[in-house]
């Protein structure tokens, strides 16, 4: 299943989004608590910093932007200070904002959270929402309406992302438009009525809403599963996912039997947000072509990153495809072609800093392991171009290598320290490097006099080459001498 789930990423396409919903900015005020207030049984909230961040709608498309899809988005937020920060907040992250529609007298929804935060954990311990819940104005309507239409004509699939403040007052006329246009729909509900959502393609439920939405309490697979169907029935869908937080994802397409996508254990640090990561990744993934149950497996490792995190966060592909890969194990982390580029170009949009080595690692030693801890310490994401066996040939001769090259990379993927592992040919790295394009180079020190292969690519692009010591006392060819004389 790993391998089919990397092959779904590497041949996914890139898509057109269309994100209609509620712009939301999340702002953050942040501090740390000592004492209890003498005014009140509350705690006093030392202030310390204040940032903002997007979210509601702009957070789905974050996320879309941040997997690498092409995003449009539409909704309704104020004339005021905080929908021009919204606004700049979309520059920043490169999503279009000219389908956002500016009502006079309407507030932008402002989400405010205070985070007591501890040496060892942050904790939220209030919100504070500013917003409207009604509708907009006829002129304002009719501007949405249009930003909608005019999105539908280039788009692969909408998501209509529903927190009640009224951008989606009208949303049978969007699925409507959106069916005309032949543009599947990917619902993120709100509230018990779900009759609104009626003719779209897919509805992501969580297990509350479902229950709410059906009269039945949803607690085990089996009653999401019930559920489901008559999610399916009463709104003419094609496909269910109820999102069963610690307990995975629950698929049912019509005419199937359903699938329970169960989810790993994790610590659970902030649920925040990880329903958009969640219908970001099933969004991209049905769009691409991919069956609802590949699609929910992928969106249930998203969600799972995210509740590791604290605060509202994207999640790429780099990030997907490592955690599976991580699952795993071994040999899983061996990627190249077209799937490697996917990864690092995803990382490279979230500004994480790619480190890359290189060797032959034969038989992998405690000098290895300290070399590639060190290594990935210089950044977010380590690669490891690993020499395929007949290049190892040429440059140990007969004999070497010991172990083929499936079986290094099965050894060296079982490492925390290293994301990916690339195999190339060569007798140097150069061309792999200049593939994998990292901004930290890492080399042992003994290299120092040798010459860097990749040094002037590396540099010449920004990057840095960072020598390591190495640990005494071993080496490949000294391991094998005392195996050989044992």
């Amino acid at each position: 299943m790993t391998s089919d789930l990397l092959r779904a990423i590497e041949e996914l396409p890139v898509p057109e989004v269309l994100v209609v919903g509620d712009p939301i900015l999340d702002r953050y005020v942040s501090g740390t608590v000592e004492r209890i207030s003498p005014e009140a049984p509350i705690q006093v909230l030392r202030h310390d910093r204040e940032y903002e961040s997007l979210g509601g709608a702009t957070a789905v498309a974050a996320n879309l932007a941040r997997l690498g899809a092409r995003v449009r988005l539409a909704g309704l937020l104020g004339d005021d200070a905080e929908g021009r920060r919204l606004r700049g907040l979309l520059k920043d992250a490169g999503i279009p904002d000219e389908g956002l529609v500016a009502e006079a007298g309407r507030p932008t929804t402002v989400k405010t959270r205070y985070i007591a935060a501890s040496q060892h954990a942050r904790q939220q311990i209030l919100r504070v929402d500013r917003e409207t819940r009604g509708a907009g104005g006829a002129e304002a309507e009719r501007a949405l309406l249009g930003a909608v239409r005019a999105a539908l004509a280039d788009a692969d699939v909408m998501v209509l992302s529903d927190y009640g403040k009224g951008s989606l007052a009208r949303c049978a006329t969007f699925i409507d438009a959106a069916r005309h246009a032949g543009v599947k729909v990917i619902v993120d509900p709100k509230g018990k009525d779900f009759a609104r959502y009626r003719g779209a393609t897919a509805i992501t439920p969580n297990r509350s809403e479902a229950g709410a939405a059906t009269g039945r309490a949803v607690v085990t697979a089996a009653d999401a599963a019930a559920a489901a169907r008559d999610l399916l029935e009463k709104l003419d869908l094609e496909t269910v996912f109820v999102t069963l937080d610690r307990d995975g994802i629950f698929v049912l397409e019509r005419g199937g039997q359903g699938a329970a996508i169960r989810t790993d254990p994790r610590e659970v640090y902030d649920v925040t947000g990880a329903g958009d990561n969640v219908i970001a990744v099933l969004a991209y993934s049905l769009a691409g072509g991919l069956s609802p149950v590949t699609a929910a497996f992928l969106a249930n490792v998203a969600g799972g990153i995210a509740v590791e995190r604290f605060g509202v966060v994207t999640v790429g592909w780099d990030e997907i495809a490592a955690r599976i890969a991580a699952d795993r194990g071994g040999d899983a982390k061996l990627v190249d072609g077209a799937l490697l580029e996917r990864l690092l170009e995803s990382a490279r949009h979230a500004g994480r800093r790619i480190v890359f080595t290189n060797g032959c690692f034969d038989v992998l030693h405690a000098g290895h392991v300290d070399l590639l801890r060190q290594a990935r310490a210089f950044g977010d994401l380590l690669v490891v171009g690993l020499n395929d066996d007949a290049s190892v040939r040429r440059l140990k001769g007969a004999g070497r290598p010991v172990n083929a090259l499936q079986a290094r990379a099965a050894v060296l993927g079982g490492l925390a320290s290293v994301d990916y592992v690339v195999a190339f040919a060569e007798d140097t790295p150069k061309e792999i490097i200049e593939r994998v394009r990292p901004d930290v180079l890492v080399k042992g020190e003994d290299w120092r006099d040798k010459g860097v292969v990749g040094r002037e690519f590396v540099e010449g692009h920004g990057g840095r080459v960072e020598l390591v010591r190495l640990t005494e006392g071993f080496s490949t060819t000294d391991t094998l001498r005392k195996m050989r004389g044992a």
